[in-house]
């Protein structure tokens, strides 16, 4: 199976061919202004190395977010523009599944995303059958009411994600035998891989995109008025 994986929820834009979980060629850009104007170039370009058309893709998978609401309707616009003009089968991947498959077969993985003023996007994660099965809603948190959620848990946490490198000394604190992924950045590889797995396993995966809060001139009006 041909997936192309498109990830464009940060600053960094990915995009990948992969062959099943096998990556055959990824494309960084590291540009979040210009998402709109890279991301078909990208696309083309990935194609046009790996000697492939979009004819040739069977499945293709967007990150749904949450993270730049302006990056996460740029991807998920195009993925659903190649959908319905070509049929392809498509995958929307929270980033903060994403990120769990950056770790190295961690048995418990938490993903934190930075969302600013000491709040993370949150979503935790166990190994099962070599894929990351989702155990907590994803959600919108304070770090410290979401280290009181994590407390819950007795086996080791490997941490994930920019939110954990903000708050490490912290997490450290009270989880001494917790994990720090060294790969923290979002990226289409492990975007495709667990695209790949949702859609072998029959996992249905919306591509609408997942807004875990408004957005920031959502809160600047509502604390205008």
């Amino acid at each position: 199976m041909k997936i192309l994986s498109i990830d464009t929820a940060s600053n960094i834009c990915t995009v990948a061919i992969l062959e099943n979980q096998n990556c055959i060629k990824e494309i960084t850009v590291n540009d979040a202004k210009n998402h709109s104007e890279k991301i078909m170039p990208v696309i083309e370009q990935v194609l046009t190395e790996t000697n492939l058309t979009l004819k040739d893709i069977n499945l293709i998978v967007c990150d749904k977010g949450p993270g730049s609401f302006t990056g996460i309707r740029i991807g998920v616009g195009t993925v659903l523009a190649f959908r319905d003009s070509l049929n392809i089968e498509c995958v929307g991947i929270s980033s903060l599944e994403t990120l769990a498959y950056n770790t190295s077969n961690a048995k418990l993985v938490c993903s934190l995303i930075d969302a600013k003023n000491d709040n993370v996007y949150l979503g935790i994660f166990k190994l099962e059958n070599n894929q990351y099965i989702q155990i907590e809603n994803p959600d919108f948190k304070n770090i410290n009411d979401t280290i009181s959620i994590l407390k819950q848990y007795t086996s080791p946490i490997t941490f994930v994600g920019d939110g954990s490198i903000i708050h490490k000394n912290l997490l450290k604190q009270h989880f001494e035998n917790s994990v720090f992924c060294d790969n923290n950045d979002l990226n289409s590889i492990s975007l495709g891989i667990a695209g790949y797995n949702a859609y072998k396993n029959g996992k249905q995966t919306s591509i609408m995109p997942l807004y875990l809060r408004k957005s920031q001139a959502e809160r600047a009006l509502e604390s205008k008025n």
